[in-house]
């Protein structure tokens, strides 16, 4: 299973946190998730890495409490994660995870997207693991037979299914300078539908397409919809647009349907969303079974984040020792 967008890989919302209140409060750990910890002093080492970044501590300053919240929130589902890769049998080593981050990014700059994340609070480092965790829904997809959308076989057929609905109409329009000239060009396009190529040639300009173009019903200029909806395969019309001079000579060819390979990224792309959303439900699951307990110096858990508790703002960024100040 692969995708191509980095941007779809982060927009994969925080796995809502389940916690319960619990006896374990000892002062060194900042979060318990089932057997596992996150130790106060990995959460401050994991804050003070992310603010060395000049971009991310700008964007975070004034908010200190709270980007340390959203940290630990992020630690939090890290475990979790840790935990589902374990129950499911599946990794996702280092090198596979800088592999998939490859190619969501693609050709795009990965300093200017890393900066980017940065003025939103995210660090490389959370980029890092949300592609980590993207690969091991991936991977827990696969071993539960959860992504066969993704087979040839089914790709092929769910673009059978969906064959009929592509259909698309073939489109061209030249402007000419005159009715008397619009009136003959339809009229030859209509005895011999192959020169419209050789029309629009001796009419070039922003208003002429050069071939006849696939487009959606949506894609056809609003202006032309109506009667272009309306013509039959191999015939036009003339018409005149305000502010184009001249006369318009609209051809409609023959319906156009995609190939299976131009349509097969967006089939992947819905196949595996639907793998992911599946896998997402897994890992919810596991997370269900976890006693996730955060310490009250941090805050508690409500709707999928870490928040301060209520009755008082929380200083979480005095030292281990320090005493837990509400005002």
């Amino acid at each position: 299973m692969q995708t191509r967008r980095l941007t779809a890989s982060l927009a994969v919302g925080l796995v809502a946190l389940a916690g319960v209140a619990g006896c374990r409060t000892s002062p060194n750990v900042a979060a318990y998730v089932g057997d596992g910890r996150v130790t106060v002093a990995e959460l401050e080492a994991a804050v003070d890495a992310r603010l060395a970044d000049p971009d991310l501590a700008a964007a975070t300053e004034g908010r200190e409490d709270e980007f340390t919240r959203l940290v630990l929130t992020r630690l939090v589902q890290a475990e979790i994660y840790a935990v589902a890769a374990e129950e499911y049998d599946v990794a996702a080593a280092d090198d596979d995870v800088r592999a998939l981050l490859d190619e969501l990014i693609g050709d795009q700059d990965p300093e200017a997207l890393y900066a980017q994340a940065a003025a939103q609070g995210v660090a490389r480092a959370d980029i890092f693991e949300t592609v980590r965790q993207q690969l091991v829904r991936q991977r827990i997809a696969v071993a539960e037979g959860l992504a066969e959308g993704l087979t040839e076989e089914a790709l092929r057929a769910e673009y059978e299914a969906a064959r009929s609905g592509l259909e698309q109409v073939r489109l061209g329009y030249v402007t000419v300078p005159d009715q008397a000239t619009a009136d003959a060009a339809l009229a030859a396009l209509q005895a011999d539908p192959a020169g419209y190529p050789a029309l629009a040639a001796q009419y070039p300009g922003g208003t002429t397409l050069p071939e006849l173009q696939p487009r959606a019903a949506e894609e056809v200029p609003a202006v032309l919809a109506e009667q272009v909806d309306a013509a039959a395969p191999n015939t036009g019309f003339t018409t005149t647009v305000p502010e184009i001079p001249g006369v318009l000579v609209v051809f409609v060819g023959e319906p156009a349907i995609p190939s299976f390979e131009e349509v097969r990224p967006q089939l992947e792309d819905t196949a595996e969303a639907e793998a992911d959303d599946a896998a997402q439900q897994l890992v919810a699951d596991v997370r269900a079974g976890l006693d996730v307990t955060v310490n009250p110096r941090f805050g508690v858990i409500e709707e999928g984040a870490i928040v301060p508790a209520d009755g008082g703002v929380v200083d979480i960024l005095e030292g281990t020792a320090g005493a837990v100040r509400q005002d």
